[in-house]
């Protein structure tokens, strides 16, 4: 028994510094890793709390200190992650199907050599997005996408060998399409106007940044530039705006919420759930890195996680429609002096290419004529 006592201690203090490590702005791999599995640590501090509550002998002061520890760090995770659950308010209102323009999206990380590449057709099939965004794709995969081509006659591709491929396919006229490489030359990403059946025009940017990770980026400094730098272009433009990718970052951390601040950007998941769709294949070891952001033009007709096909990432799909009037009253995340630093600081890091930010700034201005 004194040998668990001592393990669970030891696993508490544990616990306490990989929870207050990510506290630190540094941005190694090691550090930054520790945003991603908020829920899962606190479930481990429910563990250890009962644990503590059955083996430590009551009213000791290393139990007392043991304990308050152990809910302490319940308690910050947990913060994290409140906005995603149901307990929160929507960020994002419903709206029924009827009577509005709409765009429906499907958002899907194919993995490269998953060659399951049926099952990603008859999901589209099934649900008929409007857009279908397809990341890391290779020359393979564009030869598998083929059959979409008669329904989907819009499209823009950069097949790659690397793993950060991408693909658009869309039934909707796109305008100004461009394949940007914002923080290096081998990660493409996607900007576009797409036109609605009712002539109305949406821009959509489309991302799947390097994550930070010991086999490949030594640090998120790319991924948080590339964010930053495309929440600063959407902030810019008064008309509807989506982003959308696998952003190799989860819903709650410090750069997504960062990103939230800069563009204005909405979260329809927020107060809805998490919509973990990594990792496929571990139920216990998932958390939200495919997302759908979008500017208050919109509310939500649907959002849906879709089932598996084969890859490590499940698909996304959501409906928005564009209720620019009913949107209005929505509220994005607050912005301060502190979050504009930091935002500026981040870019700056990355080294953002100043060339390509200034061109996403004219294609919104070209877009909408402001």
């Amino acid at each position: 028994m004194e040998a668990l006592r001592i393990t669970v201690c030891v696993l508490t203090v544990i616990m306490t510094f990989l929870t207050l490590l990510p506290l630190s702005k540094n941005q190694r791999w090691w550090v930054r890793v520790w945003d991603f599995p908020r829920l899962q640590m606190a479930s481990l501090c429910l563990l250890f709390l009962l644990t503590e509550l059955f083996i430590l002998p009551f009213g000791g002061p290393i139990a007392t200190i043991t304990v308050v520890l152990t809910v302490a760090c319940m308690l910050y995770q947990s913060w994290w992650i409140l906005p995603y659950t149901r307990l929160y308010p929507f960020q994002v209102k419903k709206t029924p199907p009827n009577g509005h323009s709409r765009i429906k999206i499907i958002n899907s990380n194919v993995l490269t050599t998953n060659r399951k590449a049926d099952k990603l057709l008859s999901l589209i099939q099934k649900n008929k997005p409007d857009i279908v965004v397809l990341l890391e794709t290779d020359q393979w995969w564009e030869d598998q996408m083929s059959p979409l081509e008669p329904d989907y006659p819009h499209s823009l591709r950069c097949p790659l060998d690397n793993l950060y491929g991408m693909h658009v396919y869309s039934r909707l006229p796109l305008h100004d399409a461009q394949i940007q490489f914002l923080v290096a030359d081998d990660i493409p990403s996607m900007h576009f106007r797409a036109e609605l059946a009712s002539g109305e025009q949406v821009v959509m940017h489309c991302l799947h940044p390097m994550p930070p990770s010991p086999t490949e980026a030594d640090e998120s400094t790319d991924r948080d530039g590339e964010l930053i730098a495309v929440g600063h272009t959407a902030a810019k433009a008064t008309y509807p705006t989506i982003v959308t990718g696998d952003l190799n970052d989860v819903a709650w951390s410090r750069t997504t919420r960062l990103f939230m601040k800069v563009s204005g950007l909405l979260d329809p998941r927020r107060g809805r759930g998490m919509y973990n769709t990594f990792h496929a294949s571990y139920p216990f070891l998932r958390w939200p890195l495919d997302h759908v952001f979008h500017s208050k033009h919109f509310t939500l007709i649907d959002l849906h996680r879709l089932e598996f096909m084969g890859s490590d990432h499940f698909p996304i799909m959501v409906e928005l429609a564009l209720t620019p009037q009913e949107g209005n009253d929505q509220e994005s995340l607050e912005i301060d002096e502190e979050d504009i630093e930091e935002a500026q600081e981040k870019m700056d890091t990355a080294g953002v290419k100043s060339t390509d930010v200034h061109r996403a700034e004219r294609f919104n201005e070209s877009a909408f004529g402001f």
